[in-house]
């Protein structure tokens, strides 16, 4: 009996998202990292930054470009998490993660991360999957390196006066990569 079935949960389904899907795309996105609806989850960004993670823009974007999709996670019709996946030759690059704040921690991050991985592999080729976190999100860094990720040293910027990237609430943020090796 997988762990799913154990706890009486509904199991998870994927597909990849269309463009009706980008405004609950967005808002799913927007309640898991910003404002007091993020901090029901572990994953909220709301220390660090205000103002919006994303748009709708910046989500239609990745589910309009033929090198990206991102994949819709649902639980009975009910979205309830996503992932951009970009290709970029033997490597996938993995951003826009985010999973309902009032079901995380229950697994299905991880079963997320999985499929991501498996569909980059499959879908592409993969050998590498890349992203970057902020630096200074050491539980979230954690969180990857037990699922086989390793810091890579490499930082770049956080870009502060952009506030589509949302509002700064200290000066020292800055993202680094974590790459994992897909077998």
């Amino acid at each position: 009996m997988s762990d799913t079935a154990q706890r009486g949960e509904l199991p998870l389904t994927f597909r990849h998202a269309v463009q009706a899907d980008i405004r609950v795309l967005t808002a799913l996105v927007e309640s898991a990292y910003r404002g007091d609806a993020s901090r029901a989850g572990w994953t909220t960004e709301a220390d660090l930054l205000e103002g919006r993670r994303t748009d709708p823009e910046g989500v239609g974007a990745v589910v309009r470009d033929p090198r990206s999709l991102m994949l819709v996670v649902e639980r009975e019709d009910d979205v309830v998490a996503c992932c951009q996946l970009e290709h970029r030759g033997e490597e996938a690059y993995f951003g826009m993660f985010a999973v309902s704040p009032n079901l995380q921690g229950g697994g299905v991050g991880r079963a997320v991360l999985a499929e991501a991985e498996r569909t980059a592999r499959v879908l592409w080729g993969a050998t590498r999957m890349r992203m970057q976190v902020i630096r200074q999100r050491e539980n979230l860094i954690a969180w990857y390196e037990r699922r086989g990720y390793t810091r890579t040293g490499e930082c770049i910027p956080f870009p502060y006066g952009d506030e589509r990237f949302g509002i700064p609430q200290r000066p020292d943020l800055a993202f680094e990569y974590l790459v994992k090796p897909l077998r």
